[in-house]
């Protein structure tokens, strides 16, 4: 091969290669261009006349110079980009839900979600049957929730309270003391007697 074809053979290609950059960004072409026009430089010279020789040039010049000098180019030079969320998960979160069967912390019940129903629990409490919930994360197949407005919670409580309230009446009936010893509790402290 004639020693200035192979020069202009390698400039030429190295030129395309940065030009190629600009097309299709990413630092690699841009590297394997420089390699091609040191090379073409190198055959000017005439230190390199075979073709094969200037191609192992060309590949290991290529190479070092895209190992050395893309981590540094690119810190300068990398563009903008952009993290979209693509992820579900993310999506769901703080999205509002119908509980379809009862749902606690230890026990989960079921959500409706994307009109699918899902397995769901809570992070305190229970949630009753057609109570409204926010989805808070995903683990593994189980939505973790938490109550929209907390009067469901309350009303759960609520009703724990007059349970207990008429445990402790009923206990103390069968002890032999009536009802009319003690004064009824009243859940509203505002009000005087």
């Amino acid at each position: 091969m004639d020693a200035d074809l192979l020069t202009w053979t390698f400039f030429l290609g190295g030129f395309l290669l940065m030009v190629l950059e600009l097309l299709i960004p990413g630092g690699i072409a841009f590297f394997l261009g420089v390699g091609g026009i040191l090379t073409g430089l190198l055959t000017l010279t005439g230190l390199i006349s075979d073709p094969l020789g200037a191609a192992l040039v060309w590949l290991f010049t290529s190479t070092a110079l895209t190992i050395a000098l893309r981590p540094i180019a690119m810190r300068y030079f990398g563009g903008d980009f952009s993290l979209a969320m693509t992820n579900e998960d993310a999506e769901a979160m703080g999205q509002v839900v119908h509980v379809v069967e009862e749902t606690g912390d230890d026990d989960p019940g079921r959500i409706r979600f994307r009109g699918a129903t899902w397995d769901a629990r809570t992070t305190e409490g229970r949630l009753p049957k057609g109570a409204k919930a926010r989805i808070l994360y995903r683990d593994n197949l189980t939505w973790v929730i938490e109550p929209v407005d907390h009067a469901a919670l309350d009303e759960e409580f609520s009703d724990a309270l007059n349970e207990s309230e008429r445990s402790s009446e009923s206990a103390s009936s069968t002890n032999g003391s009536s009802s009319s010893d003690t004064p009824p509790r009243s859940r509203d402290s505002s009000r005087s007697s």
